[in-house]
């Protein structure tokens, strides 16, 4: 078992910048991949940045070169920096992780925290 606790959302105007934080209760160096996933409601959930325990990592096409995810395994913690928000980014943000094959964290990963809402204005 593992309780993710997500930090750093609220409101920006366009262009502005947010960092999220999950603070993971126990040993992030386990997972196999851990990442943030967000979801507007009345759509499906979508994947937005994923890194895994051999240092890959995965964007979404539509974050690339704005968002950077990162982790620090010292501090059982993910980030995920976003910066040149957009108004499309909109949505509630959620960290997971998965501790074995394969990577599953869209749309019902094995842990998730309880989000945190990012809003993007105009």
């Amino acid at each position: 078992q593992v309780q993710l606790v997500e930090s750093g959302g609220g409101s920006v105007q366009a262009g502005g910048s947010l960092r999220l934080s999950c603070a993971a209760s126990r040993d992030t160096y386990r997972t196999y991949c851990m990442g943030w996933f967000r979801q507007i409601p009345g759509k499906e959930r979508e994947g937005v940045a994923n890194i895994y325990s051999d240092r890959r990592i995965w964007y979404r096409d539509s974050v690339k070169g704005r968002f950077t995810i990162s982790k620090d395994n010292a501090k059982n913690t993910l980030y995920l920096q976003m910066n040149n928000l957009l108004p499309e980014d909109t949505a509630m943000y959620y960290c997971a992780a998965d501790f074995s094959r394969p990577c599953t964290l869209v749309p019902n990963p094995p842990y998730r925290g309880q989000g945190t809402q990012v809003t993007v204005s105009s």
